[in-house]
């Protein structure tokens, strides 16, 4: 029995001790897997981490994107309407001095460049009168201007009745080279006789009437020339082109 009984207690001992070493393996390969599975958990959530960091810079990006193609249209369109509007204003500043202009144009190309073309009228003549005024090269009445002063012969003694022969009388001079430079002032009489002063002479031309203007100024051309050459333009103080094929020139 005593026997029996120690082999018993040797056999729980055994027993004992090989149940504690299978509750040991048991932990240790519990442990083990579960470390895997934390780093298998770990791997996971980094994978899901990085795609989901390059999803929101995707989308950031995406986001920027689209927030620069509105704010590009939202500038073009403050450009645009702001160019508009300086157009309409320039429109109005035109049209104030549209008296003064022949022709404007004014256009935005594709580019959204603003142009304008404008051409102005070219004042042959300054009359004299309540208040004073040009006439352009069209024959055309047309308001002095505020910023400058055309260099033009002033005419004096002008009347509403004679407006037509002036005209056509200036149309001449104009397209004369010489006529244009050489006149600075045009004086027409009661009795409708023209009488021309001279920039660089010291004398008067009476023209007369409105008759022949081109024989008139070739027969004044040709006298001016031969006298100039003789050096004897300053001895004369009046010049007469009224008659026929003839200039009568008189000395001081």
């Amino acid at each position: 029995e005593v026997e029996a009984a120690n082999l018993k207690s040797i056999k729980l001992k055994e027993a004992e001790v090989k149940a504690l070493e299978i509750i040991k393996q048991a932990k240790l390969e519990a442990a083990s897997l579960d470390a895997q599975q934390i780093k298998k958990t770990e791997i996971k959530t980094s994978e899901l981490i990085k795609k989901a960091e390059i999803e929101a810079d995707n989308f950031r990006a995406m986001t920027l994107k689209q927030a620069g193609t509105q704010a590009l249209d939202i500038i073009k369109k403050a450009e645009l309407e702001a160019a508009r509007i300086y157009v309409e204003k320039l429109k109005e500043s035109v049209n104030k001095t549209a008296q003064l202009i022949k022709n404007a144009e004014i256009f935005i190309t594709i580019d959204g460049v603003l142009g304008v073309k404008v051409e102005q009228r070219k004042p042959i003549a300054r009359v004299s009168g309540s208040p004073d005024f040009y006439i352009d090269e069209e024959g055309k009445k047309m308001p002095l201007s505020t910023e400058y002063s055309a260099r033009v012969p002033i005419v004096t003694g002008a009347t509403k009745d004679m407006f037509f022969e002036l005209r056509q009388f200036l149309f001449k001079i104009n397209e004369d080279d010489f006529m244009k430079e050489s006149i600075i002032g045009i004086h027409i009489e009661s009795d409708k006789n023209i009488i021309l002063r001279m920039r660089k002479n010291n004398f008067n031309v009476l023209f007369g009437k409105v008759t022949e203007v081109e024989k008139k100024i070739q027969n004044f051309k040709a006298f001016y020339n031969k006298t100039k050459q003789d050096s004897l333009l300053t001895s004369y103080s009046l010049v007469n082109l009224k008659f026929n094929n003839q200039v009568v020139a008189t000395k001081r």
